[in-house]
Order: structure tokens, then C-alpha cells, then sequence
């Protein structure tokens, strides 16, 4: 019974994985690379996922992937693999700090601006502060995120530097350093990317 349902598990993947994408439009795409403790060779598993969002708001499923880590070369595959079956270059592309999918993505799609994902943004600054304020920062993030604009967002950004009264632990994890994390004030609503 096992090895039949894997069988037709297998034969649904590659059918998933080989689908034509001419007739699909994604505005962005979120990347991330999910990590198992299962360790079948000598390395653990890393599963690449991508998630498509269309015009429309809807979101899909576009791959998932097994991938060495989240290595440049493994991003590359997967991302060359979905421009030969007809994928266009999304407007953003939205991934956490893992350098891989980012060079990756220059490479196959170098016309795709780049958004630091919020999740993992957050998940760092958090970390970086102390537990007794940390429900307070994560409304302020909130803030910041869902500022109107860029220069709300900036305001938003002081606003929680001077509240906190420290800023997080190192500058990669500076509240006030949105950067990329920024990126979809650059796109009007009618893209989605906001």
C-alpha cells in the first residue's frame, strides 16, 4: 500500500514539476528553503519552495524541489527549470537572508526586484531584543510593515527605536535599515505587492 501511494505521490510530482507555465503570470514569488532533521545521505534535506502570487491576488503553488542546502547552484536549477517551462520574470521576488536564492535569482531573472520577507525580518530583529519588550516590538514591526508608505514606514521605524531605547544587536538586525524589506512601496496596490 505504501510503495503504490508513493509511486502515485512521485508520478503527481513529476507531472507538477514539468506542468507548462506560458499561461501563468506571477506578480511575485516567495522562495524559501525548509530544512528536515531527515538525513537520507550525508546531508540533511532542504525542500525549495516557491509560491506564486498572480494579478489577481491568488496565490499557487509553483515548485517544490529538492535542493542542496539553499546553495546559489540549487536555486539556479529550479529557477532556469521554471523560465524553460515558461515562467516570466515575476515583478519581486521575497525571500529571507539566505544569499543562495538571492544570486540565484540575479542570475536567471535579473529584472525581478528583490524583498526581504518580513517573517524572517522580524523573526530577527525579535531576537535580538529583550524578551519584556518583544510584544511591544512586534506591534511596532506591525507598524512599520504596514505603514501607508516608505516615509510612514521610516517615521514608524524611529518611532520604534526610540520606544525600545536600544536598537537590536548588530546592524543587520536594525529596525531602522529597511532596505529591501522596503521594496514593495516601490509597486502601486494594483500589483499586489504591498
Amino acid at each position: 500500500m505504501i510503495t503504490r501511494l508513493t509511486a502515485t505521490w512521485q508520478d503527481d510530482h513529476r507531472a507538477f514539476m514539468s506542468r507548462d507555465l506560458t499561461d501563468r503570470d506571477y506578480v511575485y514569488v516567495f522562495a524559501d528553503g525548509v530544512h528536515f532533521n531527515v538525513r537520507l545521505e550525508e546531508e540533511r534535506l532542504c525542500c525549495l519552495v516557491i509560491l506564486g502570487v498572480r494579478p489577481d491576488g491568488t496565490k499557487e503553488l509553483v515548485a517544490v524541489a529538492d535542493g542542496y542546502r539553499e546553495s546559489k547552484d540549487s536555486w539556479a536549477a529550479l529557477l532556469r527549470d521554471l523560465r524553460h517551462r515558461g515562467m516570466r520574470a515575476p515583478v519581486l521576488g521575497v525571500g529571507d537572508g539566505a544569499l543562495g536564492f538571492w544570486a540565484a535569482l540575479r542570475d536567471v531573472f535579473p529584472e525581478t526586484k528583490e524583498q526581504r520577507c518580513w517573517v524572517h525580518k522580524c523573526a530577527n530583529v525579535l531576537d535580538a531584543l529583550p524578551k519584556s519588550i518583544q510584544p511591544l516590538a512586534r506591534k511596532m514591526l506591525a507598524e512599520i510593515r504596514d505603514a501607508e508608505d516608505r516615509d510612514h514606514a521610516r517615521d514608524a521605524a524611529k518611532a520604534f527605536e526610540a520606544e525600545s531605547g536600544q536598537v537590536a544587536k548588530g546592524r543587520r538586525q536594525d529596525p531602522r535599515r529597511l532596505g529591501s524589506a522596503a521594496r514593495f512601496f516601490d509597486f502601486p496596490l494594483s500589483t499586489g505587492c504591498t
